[in-house]
C-alpha cells in the first residue's frame, strides 16, 4: 500500500557541513560545464552538415539524455546543499525517480546501440549507409528511450507500492531505488530479487553485445593497412569504449551488489559520479579525440569571427 505522508527528508551529506559547501562549488562548476558541454555537442550536430550521420545523430541523443539526467538531480541538490531544508515531496520524489531511473536505463541501451553502429561503421563500411538508413537509426533510439522508460514505470510503481510505515527520512541526495528500499518496514527480498534481474538485462546484455561488437572491430581494425585509419577508427571507438566504462561500472556497483554488502556512504558518492561526473566528461573525451567534431567547432568560431569583422 502506498503510504499516506506527504513527503521525504534527503539526508545527503548534512552529517558533513563543511563537505557540503565543498560540493556546492565542485558540482555548480560540474553542473555548469555538463550543460555547455552536451548543448554544444548537439548544436554542432545540427549545424554542421558533416556531422550528421548516424554516429553524431546518436551523440546528440545521449548528450540531450545527459542533460536531462543531470538536471532531474543536481538543481534540487545544490538547493538542499546551501540550505537547512531537506525536504522533497512524495510526488516529486516519485518524479525523480521515474525520469532519472528512465534515463539512466535509455542511456545502457543507448549505448549498445551505438556500439552497434560502431560495429557497421568499421566491420560493414561499404554497406554502412544501407545497414545504419535513417529510419532504423530512428527507430533504434526511439526503442532504447522506449524500453528505458518502460522498465522506469515498473519500478517506480513496484518501489512505492512498497509499506513505508511512516519512515521518511532517504540516507541519499536523491530518490534512488536502493536507499528507498533500506526504508521499507516489510521483508523487500522479492523486490531486491525483481531488481536484480531486471538490472542483469538492462546492464548486462548491454555490456555483452557491446564486447561482442568491439571484439569484432578490434580484428577488422587490425587488418586495415593505414596507419592513419587504424588511428581514427581506435580513435572513435575508444572515446565510445571510455564513456561505457564509466557509465556502466558504476552502474553495476549500485544495482548488481547484494543489498548486505550495499554501502550508503559509497552509494552517495558513486551516485554523484554517474549523475554528473560522467555527463561532464562525455563531451570532453567525445571531442578531444574526435578530429570531426574539433573541426566543426573551428568551422563556427570561425565563422562567428568572420560575421563580427
Amino acid at each position: 500500500m502506498i503510504s499516506s505522508f506527504t513527503g521525504f527528508i534527503l539526508l545527503g551529506f548534512s552529517d558533513r557541513p563543511q563537505l557540503e559547501r565543498v560540493l556546492f562549488v565542485v558540482l555548480l562548476i560540474f553542473y555548469l560545464l555538463t550543460l555547455l558541454g552536451n548543448t554544444s555537442i548537439i548544436a554542432l550536430s545540427r549545424l554542421d552538415p558533416h556531422l550528421q550521420t548516424p554516429m553524431y545523430f546518436f551523440l546528440s541523443n545521449l548528450s540531450f539524455l545527459d542533460l536531462c539526467y543531470t538536471t532531474s538531480t543536481v538543481p534540487q541538490l545544490l538547493v538542499h546543499l546551501r540550505g537547512p531544508d531537506k525536504s522533497i515531496s512524495f510526488a516529486g520524489c516519485v518524479a525523480q525517480l521515474f525520469v532519472s531511473l528512465g534515463l539512466g536505463c535509455t542511456e545502457c541501451i543507448l549505448l549498445g546501440v551505438m556500439a552497434f553502429d560502431r560495429y557497421a561503421a568499421v566491420c560493414r563500411p561499404l554497406h554502412y549507409t544501407v545497414i545504419m538508413h535513417p529510419r532504423l537509426c530512428a527507430l533504434m533510439a526511439s526503442a532504447s528511450w522506449f524500453i528505458g522508460f518502460a522498465n522506469s514505470s515498473l519500478q517506480t510503481v513496484l518501489t512505492f507500492f512498497v509499506p513505508l510505515c511512516g519512515r521518511n527520512k532517504i540516507d541519499h541526495f536523491f530518490c534512488e531505488i536502493p536507499p528507498l528500499l533500506k526504508l521499507a518496514c516489510v521483508d523487500t527480498t522479492v523486490n531486491e530479487s525483481e531488481l536484480f534481474f531486471v538490472s542483469v538485462i538492462i546492464l548486462l546484455i548491454p555490456v555483452a553485445l557491446i564486447t561482442l561488437s568491439y571484439g569484432r572491430i578490434v580484428r577488422a581494425v587490425l587488418r586495415i593497412k593505414s596507419d592513419a585509419g587504424q588511428r581514427k577508427a581506435f580513435g572513435t571507438c575508444g572515446s565510445h569504449l571510455t564513456v561505457v566504462s564509466l557509465f556502466y561500472g558504476t552502474g553495476i556497483y549500485i544495482y548488481l551488489q547484494p543489498s548486505s554488502n550495499y554501502s550508503q556512504d559509497q552509494g552517495k558518492f558513486i551516485s554523484l559520479f554517474y549523475t554528473i561526473v560522467t555527463p561532464m566528461v562525455n563531451p570532453v573525451i567525445y571531442t578531444l579525440r574526435n578530429r570531426d567534431m574539433i573541426g566543426a567547432m573551428k568551422k563556427v568560431f570561425c565563422r562567428d569571427m568572420t560575421l563580427d569583422d
